[in-house]
């Protein structure tokens, strides 16, 4: 009978984290499966078929993976950089392999993979979680200003075109805007209320961790890691590197096709741009927004509406499948990864300073 009152107590607050977590794990699915089938309703996926076996050119999807595989090899990098002026010190094979997985697993759960890198460090190597996600945070802060930074020149750069695709085609934006139907709209100001639900989420979260005085203590010693850098060139290169093989691996899909060959590097970028603040949208991958923005502005360049529907499938969905090829990758290689703890570590150092001693 003691037990009763607690029982009653804490059933309904379990339901609630229950309920909570199911809907941040569906409603992104959901959210971009709308997208997707109010986008592709009514189309003739035999069409896409054709285009993909037929009139596509494989070798530029093929010339374009690695930079796609490099992108996260740098953030791997450049992550184990940050890592060690904290005093941790991941091998870096477990720290690209992290990384490798994390993509994959956001697939499933968008964000997730935050947590999953470093837990996969804290796993194989022993690395400090609440360090590790420390060092995540200042990678978020420092690829948020490189973004903003070359976004806003691109866009300052390209904003020419704009008006030259209006003088050349009479087309006013009123009626630009005028084009967009109903459902349209509906899909835009869905995906900014998801933005602004993952807006609050995230800053619901940030209010958790400082009620936890350890996690707090490790994520602010993360984020001033940076001061401690051995080699920041390296870690500049690291972080300019990561987004222009980004891009590299976007745009040379567009040789893959007759109607986005000659479009030139311009589109490219802007369709860049634009697709990287639409997958702030939480869906997996981007799946859906990313399809959305990139169909838009391919049509302000002048593809064909079909045409522009099926290369944003296409080349979404074959690099997922590298994003998924790599995750399974990882998660292989770590089942063959010997664990290792600080101590561990140190004696390895210290046996490597008295070979070196030795052999002076």
């Amino acid at each position: 009978m003691v037990f009763c009152p607690l029982i009653r107590t804490f059933a309904p607050m379990e339901m609630k984290t229950i309920l909570t977590n199911a809907i941040k794990i569906t409603f992104p699915i959901l959210l971009g499966g709308a997208i997707l089938y109010w986008m592709y309703r009514g189309e003739d996926f035999g069409r896409f078929f054709h285009v993909m076996t037929e009139e596509m050119n494989w070798t530029w999807m093929l010339l374009s993976f690695p930079f796609g595989i490099l992108a996260q090899m740098f953030r791997g990098w450049r992550w184990k950089q940050t890592l060690e002026p904290i005093g941790e010190h991941p091998r870096t094979s477990v720290s690209l392999y992290a990384i490798f997985l994390s993509y994959a697993v956001s697939l499933i759960i968008p964000r997730i993979g935050e947590f999953t890198r470093c837990g996969v460090l804290k796993r194989y190597d022993d690395i400090s979680f609440s360090k590790a996600l420390g060092t995540v945070v200042t990678e978020r802060a420092v690829d948020t200003l490189i973004v903003m930074s070359y976004s806003g020149l691109i866009l300052l750069i390209e904003m020419s075109i704009f008006g030259t695709f209006f003088q050349k085609t009479g087309v006013s934006l009123d009626h630009l805007l005028s084009q967009f139907s109903l459902t349209g709209y509906l899909v835009t100001a869905v995906c900014a209320i998801a933005a602004l639900i993952l807006l609050h989420l995230l800053l619901k979260n940030f209010s958790i961790y400082n009620k936890v005085k350890m996690t707090l203590s490790g994520i602010w010693e993360g984020v001033l890691s940076l001061r401690g850098v051995k080699n920041l060139p390296l870690y500049l290169f690291f972080s300019i590197g990561i987004w222009v093989c980004y891009f590299l691996h976007y745009y040379l899909t567009f040789f893959c096709f007759d109607f986005t060959a000659n479009l030139g590097i311009g589109c490219a970028l802007v369709s860049f741009v634009v697709a990287n603040f639409a997958v702030i949208v939480p869906t997996p991958n981007g799946a859906g927004p990313w399809h959305f923005a990139i169909k838009t502005m391919l049509i302000l360049y002048g593809v064909a509406d079909e045409q522009a529907l099926w290369f944003v499938l296409i080349v979404h969905s074959v690099q997922t499948m590298l994003v998924v090829a790599l995750g399974i990758y990882a998660w292989a290689a770590l089942s063959f990864t010997k664990r290792i703890s600080k101590d561990d570590f140190s004696r390895n150092e210290e046996r490597g300073m008295r070979n070196e001693i030795t052999s002076a």
